[in-house]
């Protein structure tokens, strides 16, 4: 049996679980989430826990069962407390401001880069070169964050973009001066 599908997951106090079907309904107090799960997945409610199981020992159902379990807890988890990616901004003058709900980037090309947070997803500024996507959606969370993070990757000889926080960027040697001048 799956080691991470066989864990019951726990339903905390005003988190209300709907199951229709294949669909699960998942309803906190940040939010709403629903998802279409497997169709050989079986999720069961039961004393305040949600428990998965699987028809059959097939590797496909075992790789199924445990990827099940893990979208159902993080469902639970970001109605409750919610994901946060957060991610800096190194180089000289590098940064971000927020315009209304869009994040505003400066990132050293001739114009300013733009991005529109989708529903449920909001950016948070603590200063100029630090700033964190957040929301229930964990999903949603890391997408937003990887495509903030894409606007400019970090580069290896300066480390110079946007990199997740303690993220370690592998730098690499600039050139070698010429030895001795010419001749």
């Amino acid at each position: 049996m799956s080691r991470i599908g066989r864990l019951p997951i726990p339903v905390p106090a005003g988190v209300q679980v709907t199951l229709e079907g294949r669909a699960i309904t998942v309803e906190g107090p940040r939010g709403t989430l629903r998802r279409e799960l497997h169709p050989d997945m079986r999720v069961e409610q039961a004393e305040g826990r949600l428990v998965v199981s699987r028809p059959s020992d097939a590797k496909v159902h075992k790789q199924l069962h445990g990827l099940t379990r893990t979208l159902v807890a993080n469902m639970v988890t970001g109605v409750t407390a919610g994901y946060r990616k957060p991610l800096e901004i190194t180089g000289v003058g590098y940064r971000a401001q927020k315009i209304g709900d869009k994040l505003q980037l400066s990132l050293g090309y001739s114009h300013p880069v733009e991005i529109e947070p989708p529903s449920g997803i909001s950016f948070e500024l603590e200063n100029p070169t630090r700033l964190a996507v957040v929301g229930i959606d964990k999903e949603l969370v890391g997408q937003v964050a990887a495509t903030v993070r894409a606007s400019r990757k970090p580069e290896p000889y300066k480390g110079k973009g946007v990199r997740y926080a303690g993220e370690q960027i592998r730098r690499k040697a600039g050139k070698a001066g010429k030895i001795g001048g010419k001749k």
